[in-house]
């Protein structure tokens, strides 16, 4: 006597799509390669902007939708990813992007309370000559959220995408979750540190992409939201070398892989010993040379004192 079976495949086409759009990016990748009849469920353009617009809002800007919406599954899988394995600095000038998109959402909780969208002209000679900076405070203080709660810099969690409109490239630039918390020196407001450590290049150098959100005294407000490139001796990279940088980024292999958040705070500590490491070398190195000019100083006085009143 055969027995009747059922499989997830016989559920009626409209049903299993609805079912699928519950599903996270990685979890509708992963089902789209359990079958053939799932493939092409899972594969419909619907889903991945649904799922694009979900993840971040601010797509739905218009300089950003027609992006997404001509080709969404690839557009999720080069933003979704974290990059790993960049190769800095091996992109030619005429290259660089003559501008990025930014793209930045901030969620507390789960639920989102900052959206912005900004272009940055990167062609220009000011902007590769000075430090690599974007603000997308437009200079004013921006509301986190409407509620009267206040927001807690710990339980948020950010995405921070740069976009090529010409080439129509994305990455992203910031850990989903913030790789530490600290306090700002002066004004003693609470700074969430975002950042991915890229590693690597001729010399074995590390850059950190650095996203940070400053909260206000209010704990609802947002002092800061910027992004920067520093290398190892915590010095902020040009625009140009910063675009190289995010360039490599851009064109780097994306997998996305469990454990990527505290693989990055682990990256990010890391980088933070090796800072260390190199500040207390270069410090030892600047103190021998400050010793041996004092004792050629002081031997050049004593021979000067002996020649003035022996000879």
């Amino acid at each position: 006597m055969l027995e009747n079976t059922t499989t997830i495949e016989d559920l009626h086409p409209e049903v299993l799509t609805r079912a699928i759009r519950l599903l996270d990016g990685p979890s509708l990748a992963a089902a789209a390669c359990a079958s053939t009849h799932l493939r092409s469920l899972a594969s419909q353009s619907d889903l991945w902007i649904h799922l694009c617009l979900s993840i971040w809002p601010s797509f739905r800007h218009a300089r950003i939708l027609p992006l997404v919406t001509a080709s969404p599954r690839d557009f999720f899988a080069a933003a979704f990813p974290l990059p790993s394995d960049i190769e800095p600095f091996a992109t030619a000038e005429e290259d660089l992007p003559k501008s990025l998109v930014s793209a930045v959402d901030i969620h507390h909780r789960g639920i989102p309370i900052f959206s912005q969208v900004m272009e940055t002209e990167t062609s220009t000679p000011w902007f590769h000559s000075t430090p690599f900076r974007i603000d997308c405070r437009d200079g004013k203080v921006q509301k986190l959220s409407e509620s009267a709660a206040a927001v807690s810099p710990e339980e948020l969690t950010m995405s921070w995408i740069l976009i090529d409109p010409a080439k129509g490239q994305a990455v992203s630039v910031c850990s989903r979750k913030a790789v530490s918390i600290e306090r700002h020196w002066y004004t003693g407001e609470k700074v969430a540190r975002f950042a991915i450590v890229a590693e690597g290049g001729p010399e074995e150098r590390g850059w950190v992409l650095d996203a940070l959100v400053t909260c206000g005294e209010a704990a609802d407000e947002a002092r800061e939201v910027l992004l920067t490139v520093n290398d190892l001796d915590g010095t902020c990279l040009s625009g140009r070398d910063g675009l190289r940088l995010v360039k490599a980024a851009m064109e780097s292999r994306r997998k996305w892989r469990s454990g990527e958040e505290e693989e990055m705070k682990h990256r990010y500590s890391k980088y933070l010993r090796t800072k260390k490491r190199r500040k207390e070398s270069r410090e030892r190195r600047e103190g021998m040379i400050d010793l041996c000019c004092t004792v050629v100083g002081v031997g050049i006085f004593v021979a000067f004192v002996f020649l003035l009143f022996f000879l």
